[in-house]
């Protein structure tokens, strides 16, 4: 129940953090492209990018695991959805795709409404 409590308590900024995932999860099932090429690129920019977020971040020897995760997911995401996204007919971040621009908004909808519900029904 730690992870249900966590949803239901999850603050407004957590949640789009968490949408944004889930778009991004979307995005890869509906475009994945298994060329090695396209994640290295990714994992390389990550671990640039990530260690300079890191380092202006920095507060001394001790920071948060979950926000350096973060800050290491963060470019891995954005270099990995533009290069899946690239030529799809996408705005923005949004799918010309009808299908896939409903399924994308249903998920997100749906984890919002499943935190409130949780945070109706639990302590």
């Amino acid at each position: 129940m730690p992870l249900l409590r966590y949803f239901a308590h999850l603050p407004a900024g957590k949640q789009v953090l968490w949408c944004y995932l889930i778009w991004y999860l979307v995005t890869v099932v509906a475009l994945f492209d298994p060329s090695p090429t396209l994640w290295l690129n990714s994992v390389g920019i990550s671990a640039v990018i990530g260690f300079a977020l890191q380092l202006s971040v920095a507060k001394g020897a001790q920071t948060d695991r979950w926000q350096t995760f973060r800050l290491f997911m963060m470019p891995f995401g954005v270099s990995s959805f533009a290069s899946l996204i690239k030529g799809k007919g996408y705005v923005l971040v949004f799918p010309s795709d009808l299908q896939l621009l409903l399924i994308s908004v249903a998920a997100c909808g749906a984890f919002l409404a499943g935190c409130a519900l949780l945070r109706r029904t639990m302590p």
